[in-house]
């Protein structure tokens, strides 16, 4: 089972909206000296929505071959049609990725016993190691605990990523008596502390991004019960967990990883550069974490 912090990491990019690879394998090397415990290639916050199937596939590569088996790599794979997600996740299984993590169709909004079919037929289709992912503020669509107990039956889906940001909801995923294997990860970061304090395993981040040896201690000290160390810790994130998130991610986050010389200041549209009205708030979120700019 993949534990602890697992940054769902940004897609550098030129200022003419290319990839920039070089920057990317330097931004993956940093999170393994970090002390980063998984990265995920090509998730929302990597922009997955706006790159090409090639794009995508070289990222989730580049990511493979620059962590050499230290950390391991999760490929974002998620589409809202089920052939195209079946397509991506394979392409991703090829590319060397450990896991996959598969957002919850947009837009079509599908009932419960869709999402349920949809994510078996990837599952049946690849037979490589599946984290569903359920962020209802994007997607317009909820996947209830009680169906992610039906396909936490199925071998290769292994867990799910809970973006709700609702403490509620972790409680009631918890409270399903799921599988030892099936892992359960906070996807907001604003609850994720107290998420794995509670028993979560591990946060797939935003702000692993830009503070990644602090969410692997917050993360570390909270999956291990140590209340008093992890809320600490977690207080000097406060502002960065809340305002990573002053415009649409990964707006913020790539305007404060080019301000710390990270990144160039590419984002592809119809993403923008963070707004000048918002940098102050960033980047005095950015020093309250004790980052270096």
């Amino acid at each position: 089972m993949i534990k602890g912090s697992i940054v769902a990491i940004v897609t550098p990019m030129r200022d003419a909206g290319t990839v920039d690879f070089d920057a990317f394998a330097a931004l993956v090397e940093w999170h393994i000296q970090e002390g980063t415990d998984a990265i995920v290639a090509v998730g929302t916050t990597g922009e997955s929505s706006t790159l090409e199937v090639d794009e995508h596939v070289q990222v989730i590569r580049k990511a493979v071959e620059v962590a050499k088996g230290r950390v391991p790599i999760i490929a974002g794979t998620g589409a809202n049609s089920t052939r195209e997600a079946i397509e991506l996740t394979q392409a991703g299984k090829n590319a060397g990725a450990e896991a996959c993590l598969l957002v919850t169709p947009y837009y079509n909004k599908p009932p419960q016993e869709g999402l349920y079919r949809h994510y078996r037929a990837i599952a049946e289709a690849v037979p490589v190691p599946i984290i569903l992912y359920n962020v209802p503020g994007r997607t317009g669509c909820d996947m209830q605990p009680a169906t992610v107990k039906r396909l936490a039956e199925i071998d290769n889906i292994i867990g799910v990523k809970e973006a709700k940001g609702d403490l509620a909801r972790v409680r009631e995923l918890l409270d399903l008596r799921l599988p030892s294997r099936f892992a359960l990860y906070s996807g907001d970061d604003a609850t994720a502390c107290e998420s794995m304090l509670m028993g979560f395993h591990g946060d797939i981040s935003v702000t692993a991004n830009v503070a990644p040896k602090l969410m692997h201690a917050m993360c570390a000290a909270a999956i291990a019960g140590q209340r008093a160390e992890a809320e600490a810790i977690d207080a000097q994130l406060r502002l960065l967990h809340k305002n990573l998130f002053a415009e649409p991610n990964p707006i913020p986050a790539k305007w404060a990883l080019q301000a710390m010389g990270r990144i160039p200041g590419g984002i592809r549209l119809p993403l923008v550069p963070l707004d000048p009205a918002f940098y102050e708030l960033v980047r005095s979120s950015l020093r309250a974490a004790g980052v270096s700019l």
